[in-house]
């Protein structure tokens, strides 16, 4: 078993936007023997891009996993998409994975989704390879992506191989580790390869590269430094030994190059990602914590030890229903076997364990340490919830996902599509964590909320398509939040008879604005008890704090959520005989929706990172148009030798159809990408003018 755990890669491929992050994969699954023939992303016929939306418009909008095997190593692969709408699939990805491949185009470089992608990595410590793609393009440049990568991502990025010619003479690859050249045959769709010395024209260049690479894994392997320090010959297998070290303690990261397009490549990026990144037992134990006392909890990776998994994305499949994938850290699921979710103390069982493999499915017996896969059954299991089979008390971090940005109205074209919206709406919340849907207060319509245009469009045609559910929407609308600019304390009493009982219950609570810095990571507003048992006793607590953070989903002005407030129980007090936790739940809300009107609230708005990439004579003019939309330009840099790179902060209020405003500007040479940054408060003029416009004065 250990054996096959140390020839396990959970990987993922993570980049920009047409990168080639697709078509990379498919050259993986064929090289490896999986397809039989290639599929291509401008066909609309791949193996991991199989929703018809993604065929359709040639973009991946949802992770898919497949499994494939390479020198008696399995790759379990995880294909993310690279549109900032659908980050969510990045991100609870990148939170199970061992290690990942980032691509970057070799004209584009380091793009603003790369810069995004990357540092989610950096956040969950994920070991990664670099890879070159597109090599053969017009423009590409291997020396000014890596000066790029070094410059905005990281110095520790060294080339292992390097490429011979560049755009249409780009001819094959020097591998710098056994200092040969790689060619690929082209009437065998590079299967056939062919070794080479390496040419005199490259032998001086090669050398410099070669040392380069010394010098940087010296430090992690004993031999290679005496062999390096003493003159004597590496052996390869030293050299490869150094490089994985470096790469699976996250110090070091290969870099690779190729054209998957032109099938070239790809084979030496398989060999890195078997050679260089770790497998689960690299990784090692894992850390949890108890509910209870948070502290750390050490969780090996042994199949023998007690079932600990994490539940990390869940998915509506219209023939098994609910899928729910699963990332086992410890132990064994097997197929039939109860386990307890942590996460809300359920008890369930699984009915099916499934190995994904794109849209196909493959039935297992079960999943041990280090695997991936997803099981049917579980009715209440969420994404994030931790799993355990009930003899170990523990949770594992969840996955942080950013706040939606952008609303619109939706309604269904007749009565009998009303209960069918509801329910569809449901599920695909409960798919995608970055999907909201609420029902406004005042107006009763129905809003769904995202991360953008394109993601909101996505969900309207699935639930045309997958559905079958008609419905009228509306105009897309900025998701305005509120906070609060006072400090405030606020009493409430509430005494009622209720079927024939008297209720009582007293509280006293303090709200004062806080900032975002010291909100502790994940959580919008804190919640702070001062009292002790005698004050209100403690089977009251809970209570009082799930009715204040309830509270805060209403705000006074929009009725929108209200966040960074810190809410402080200070006083209060209770009846031996009339109190209860019903009578402490109203009393809060009442007392917290008081304070809310007298502390002052102001409207946020998101704020984007918005880049912009364009030739230098139409900079003055973006310029200009960023500062009147009340934007803020933050850096201003050569992209390349053709194209300024600026990026600026900017409400996205201000950036509807801002697609038709940068082709007027630039001609329609400039393109642009918009980013969730943060939430902000508005200012005076801005907030007057919502408040007109939606309340209608």
């Amino acid at each position: 078993m250990i054996t096959k755990l140390a020839r396990i890669r959970n990987i993922g491929i993570i980049a920009h936007i047409d990168a080639g992050k697709t078509t990379t994969t498919e050259r993986i699954l064929f090289y490896t023997g999986f397809l039989h023939k290639m599929g291509e992303v401008h066909d609309g016929n791949t193996f991991t891009d199989w929703m018809e939306q993604e065929r359709e418009r040639g973009i991946t909008i949802t992770a898919a996993t497949v499994a494939c095997h390479w020198h008696d190593n399995q790759i379990n692969i995880i294909d993310t998409p690279g549109h900032v709408d659908f980050t969510a699939e990045v991100e609870r990805s990148l939170r199970v994975l061992d290690g990942a491949v980032g691509i970057f185009c070799g004209v584009g470089g380091v793009e603003p989704q790369s810069e995004t992608v990357w540092h989610q990595a950096e956040r969950y410590h994920v070991p990664r390879l670099a890879y070159i793609n597109k090599l053969d393009r017009l423009g590409a440049d291997f020396d000014r992506v890596i000066a790029m990568i070094h410059e905005r991502l990281t110095n520790k990025a060294i080339p292992i191989n390097i490429p011979i010619g560049k755009e249409d003479n780009f001819e094959g690859i020097i591998d710098l580790v056994t200092m040969k050249v790689w060619r690929f045959d082209p009437l065998t769709q590079g299967v056939q390869t062919h070794l080479e010395a390496i040419p005199e024209a490259y032998l001086e260049s090669a050398k410099l590269y070669h040392e380069e690479l010394l010098e940087a894994v010296a430090e992690y392997d004993d031999e290679l430094m005496t062999c390096y320090l003493e003159g004597e010959a590496i052996p390869v297998e030293v050299l490869k030994r150094a490089i994985r070290k470096g790469t699976v303690r996250n110090q070091f990261v290969p870099v690779l190059c190729g054209s998957s397009l032109k099938n070239k490549g790809v084979q030496l990026l398989l060999d890195a990602i078997c050679d260089y990144l770790p497998s689960p037992l690299d990784i090692g134990a894992t850390q949890g914590f108890k509910p209870e006392t948070h502290e750390p909890v050490e969780l090996p990776c042994d199949p023998k030890a007690p079932l600990v998994a994490l539940a990390f994305k869940v998915q509506i499949d219209k023939y098994v229903g609910k899928l729910v994938y699963i990332r086992v850290y410890s132990g064994m699921l097997k197929k039939g076997a109860s386990f307890v979710n942590q996460s809300s103390g359920k008890k369930e069982r699984v009915a099916r364990i499934l190995q994904m493999m794109s849209n196909r499915k493959n039935d297992l017996d079960f999943l041990h340490a280090g695997d991936i896969g997803a099981i049917v059954g579980p009715k209440a299991l969420v994404t994030g919830d931790t799993i355990t089979s009930g003899d170990i008390n523990v949770l594992l971090s969840k996955m942080q996902f950013p706040d939606t940005v952008i609303s619109i109205a939706i309604e269904p074209k007749t009565k009998a599509d009303q209960d069918i919206l509801k329910e569809s709406l449901a599920r695909l919340e409960e798919e995608d964590p970055t999907f909201n849907v609420r029902v406004d207060k005042e107006t009763g319509q129905t809003l769904i909320s995202g991360m953008g245009e394109l993601h909101l469009d996505i969900i309207i045609d699935r639930l045309r398509r997958e559905f079958n559910v008609h419905a009228n929407v509306g105009a897309p609308q900025v998701s305005y939040k509120e906070t609060i600019s006072k400090h405030v304390a606020c009493e409430e009493v509430f005494q009622r008879d209720m079927n024939g009982k008297v209720n009582y219950a007293s509280v006293k609570i303090q709200l004062s604005p806080v900032s975002l810095a010291n909100l502790p990571e994940g959580q919008k507003n804190i919640f702070v008890n001062k009292i002790t048992d005698d004050v209100i006793p403690s089977i009251y607590w809970k209570a009082i704090e799930e009715s204040a953070f309830n509270a805060l989903n209403d705000g006074p002005l929009i009725n929108s959520n209200v966040e960074r407030v810190k809410v402080e129980l200070v006083g209060g007090s209770f009846d031996p005989v009339n109190s209860s936790e019903m009578a402490f739940h109203i009393a809060t809300a009442l007392a917290v929706n008081k304070a809310l009107r007298e502390a002052e609230a102001v409207i946020m708005e998101p704020i984007m990172l918005l880049t912009v990439l364009t030739p230098e004579d139409f900079v003055g003019d973006i310029i200009g148009d960023i500062n009147s939309k009340r934007g803020k330009v933050d850096v201003f840099r050569r992209h390349s030798e053709f194209q300024q790179e600026i990026v600026a902060e900017a409400p996205l209020s201000e950036l509807f159809g801002y697609a038709t405003r940068i082709r007027s500007l630039s001609q329609g040479r400039a393109v642009y990408t918009l980013e969730f940054k943060k939430y902000e408060i508005t200012p005076a003029n801005v907030q007057a003018n919502i408040l007109k416009r939606i309340r209608g004065y």
